[in-house]
């Protein structure tokens, strides 16, 4: 049956929201990133710019600024966690590209609800966070500011999150992607756009398969003038152009007994991860015994 639903405006929403959770084990944590993003806006207008990345003094200001906003607010947070205020603060001027994919996504199915009239929509605020990214307590060992600051301005925004060493290591990281399909072809956009193996490494990724026109609509690195053409071929040149210092190598071979001898210990041995993206079951438990 048709449901009508019903939703708040933006003023009421933001005094009384409903929230829809995205991790169990957070229940706690959507309420006070509510008040959290409301804090940011009003610490860019009057500082004209975000938190700089892992500085004390505005993550001071951050905290100061919360609690002089919660204290009124209608949707008070009763116990905020300090530390995760904390990295907000540290890290809200940064972002990754696999994060970016994660909230277009959502938004591009939110569009499609609209749009069709199917399927519930969220109802009424989302938010995600993945703090466990970051590195065991960041907070207990905190590198100097400076280690989060970089001349290498596409990254910059990466290394305000992670730091230059762990996008130093990125660079040196040797990859084997395994399928160029739908989830290869995003996996090898995240890499190419996170700058893996862009400074030493290699992401190799293998695919036997041609480009079919039905494809086209989920494998978005291929274009119509690429039917016929060999999945893996395609991808990594896609790739490379987005990111002409990505280190990709395309293979065109099925992973399996057959090709042991292209795919070796010593081969599996340089590597520094894996990443399936098969729809082939056989393929999917081969690899999985196979590292």
């Amino acid at each position: 049956m048709p449901q009508t639903t019903h939703f708040k405006s933006m003023k009421a929403s933001m005094a009384s929201p409903d929230f829809v959770i995205s991790d169990f084990a957070k229940m706690e944590r959507p309420g006070v990133l509510h008040v959290a993003f409301e804090v940011l806006d009003r610490f860019r207008q009057s500082h004209q710019r975000l938190p700089r990345p892992w500085n004390e003094e505005d993550t001071n200001e951050f905290l100061r600024l919360f609690k002089e906003v919660n204290e009124g607010h209608p949707a008070r947070v009763e116990e905020a966690d300090e530390k995760l205020l904390k990295l907000f603060s540290f890290v809200c001027c940064g972002d990754v590209c696999p994060m970016q994919a994660v909230i277009g996504g959502i938004s591009a199915q939110e569009v499609m609800k609209a749009c069709s009239g199917k399927f519930q929509p969220i109802h009424q605020w989302f938010y995600f966070d993945a703090t466990e990214c970051l590195h065991t307590d960041p907070l207990s060992t905190k590198p100097p500011e400076t280690t989060f600051q970089s001349e290498q301005q596409r990254y910059q925004s990466q290394i305000a999150i992670f730091g230059k060493d762990f996008q130093d290591k990125l660079a040196r990281q040797n990859y084997f992607v395994v399928g160029a399909g739908a989830i290869g072809c995003e996996l090898l956009k995240n890499l190419s756009m996170m700058g893996v193996s862009c400074g030493g490494g290699t992401v190799y990724v293998t695919d036997m398969d041609t480009i079919e026109k039905s494809n086209l609509n989920r494998q978005f690195l291929f274009r119509p003038w690429d039917v016929q053409k060999v999945k893996s071929d395609v991808a990594a040149a896609a790739s490379k152009k987005m990111n002409p210092h990505f280190h990709v190598v395309a293979h065109q071979n099925r992973v399996g007994s057959e090709t042991e001898h292209v795919y070796d210990d010593g081969f599996f041995e340089k590597l520094d991860a894996v990443a399936n993206a098969l729809d082939n079951i056989d393929a999917r438990m081969y690899m999985d015994r196979r590292v």
